[in-house]
């Protein structure tokens, strides 16, 4: 099977968030002799060092609209995975990924370049175009409306994943000229949300199949509260929907081998985590004291990730025997109210608004508790990176968290975090006291943390689920 996975982000080119790590580390997983899967995305402003590895494969052009528009198709190969990228100056060579005023022909211009480019791939036709979140989702469309004669593309099947359906690319109706339609064009009902227009939905409606990064998400999507306006579109598709929850790379996340981590450790070592600890303790100005408890929120700071109920318990928690660590960049509200916090109470808690992997991997590995109190999740990767480094996540019951994190059961010796249903500020501190109640018994403590360390979320089954789903979609 060849497989051309779309994306806007893949490490270790370009990562913003969780999509730039799945398209890493899941073709990765999925490279095999059966499957050649490939990545392509856009050619943003790289270091010279990673231009120079590239090669020129073709120049083409494309439209948007009536415009011509230059494109460029560049390729390297890295860790056995062949990339592609689109070559365009003028919309990619800036110092931000996303954020602009023109991103949406930004992304229009990506997905058409993309189709156009599979012609100078020269040994490599896609039996499967396998399309990520909004920046992408104008592939499978676009190649249903224009290429649906042309014998290149006549077998290609697509695959569209779903990893957050509250970002779909929504704009004006002054966008259609872009994609060659206008308001009296049949296909705008396809596209038409509230009084504008959705990427995503036009995506759900003409992909062949459809996936979301969790099994949970994939039933909340088509529920009013969680479908953001696409419930009922995700709910005509169904029967093409399927969640695979994602993983992550064990060979980058691992306490025992991490790099940016001072001292190594292991489920039979768990010594050197209270080490790490200490070193944050005294990085950060904090009292150093290994038996403070120390829960760690790693997140971006948006109002999805529950920053609303840590703002408003925020009192209740600097009452409790702990030390609290936020690192996230995000709304400038969260940013300075945290920041602001941190002034009123210096003693215990910091704020560090920047985004830091190495100092992530550094509490990931020195925190005892990991707190993630999303509205909603579709699948989280910070959970998965708490449980692989033995940090014990406080979660609420919802998409991937409630996939992956297990109420700690200890009458049993089940489980492997603490988790609350309701979005409120008085369940999530219910399950904070119990997980600080549990860590006060330093064996139970172990054993819970042993019981994390013991869960397996690298892409292995995942990746077998997707390549299932590949193969029921070419028959």
């Amino acid at each position: 099977m060849k497989v051309l996975f779309v994306t806007a982000e893949a490490h270790p080119f370009v990562k913003v968030g969780g999509l730039g790590e799945v398209a890493y580390s899941l073709p990765k997983a999925l490279k095999s002799s059966e499957i050649d899967i490939r990545v392509i995305l856009p050619k943003y402003k790289f270091p010279k060092k990673i231009r120079k590895k590239m090669m020129l494969l073709g120049r083409y052009k494309t439209y948007i609209g009536w415009k011509s528009v230059d494109c460029e198709l560049w390729t390297l190969n890295n860790n056995g995975i062949q990339y592609y990228f689109i070559g365009n100056s003028f919309y990619f060579y800036r110092n931000d990924i996303y954020g602009y005023g023109d991103d949406d022909e930004r992304f229009i211009y990506f997905c058409k370049a993309v189709l156009e480019g599979i012609k100078y791939m020269y040994d490599f036709t896609p039996d499967i175009l396998h399309c990520n979140d909004w920046h992408s989702s104008m592939v499978s469309p676009l190649k249903k409306l224009y290429y649906v004669d042309n014998e290149i593309y006549a077998n290609i099947k697509t695959l569209f994943t779903i990893h957050n359906i509250a970002y779909q690319g929504t704009f004006g109706k002054d966008t259609l000229w872009m994609l060659g339609l206008d308001e009296h064009d049949i296909q705008v009902k396809k596209l038409e949300l509230n009084d504008g227009i959705s990427f995503m939905k036009w995506a759900i409606l003409e992909s062949d199949k459809i996936s979301t990064v969790s099994e949970s998400y994939s039933y909340e999507i088509q529920e009013e509260g969680y479908g953001c306006g696409l419930n009922s579109i995700v709910k005509k598709r169904k029967k093409d929907l399927i969640g695979i929850l994602n993983g992550i790379d064990y060979d980058i996340y691992n306490p025992e081998k991490d790099s940016n981590i001072l001292y190594k450790y292991s489920k039979q070592n768990l010594d050197s985590k209270i080490k790490n600890k200490l070193y944050i303790q005294r990085d950060l100005k904090l009292e150093q004291d290994g038996s403070i408890p120390m829960i760690t929120i790693i997140s971006r700071l948006v109002d999805q990730k529950g920053l609303g109920l840590i703002e408003a318990a925020m009192k209740n928690i600097m009452s409790l025997q702990v030390q609290l660590i936020i690192l996230g960049t995000g709304s400038s509200y969260f940013e300075n109210k945290f920041k602001y916090l941190e002034t009123k109470y210096k003693n215990k808690l910091r704020v560090i608004t920047e985004f830091n992997d190495c100092k992530a991997r550094q509490l990931y590995a020195g925190s005892d508790m990991f707190l993630m109190p999303s509205k909603f999740e579709p699948c989280g990767l910070g959970q998965l990176i708490a449980l692989r480094y033995g940090t014990i996540p406080i979660v609420r019951q919802t998409g991937g968290l409630k996939d992956t994190v297990k109420d700690y059961n200890e009458y049993i010796n089940s489980g492997n975090g603490f988790t609350f249903k309701e979005y409120s500020v008085n369940d999530m501190l219910e399950s904070i006291n119990r997980a600080l109640n549990m860590y006060k018994n330093k064996d139970l403590w172990i054993q819970i943390m042993q019981l994390a360390m013991d869960c397996n979320n690298n892409w292995e089954k995942s990746s077998q689920k997707y390549k299932i789903l590949y193969k029921n979609i070419i028959k």
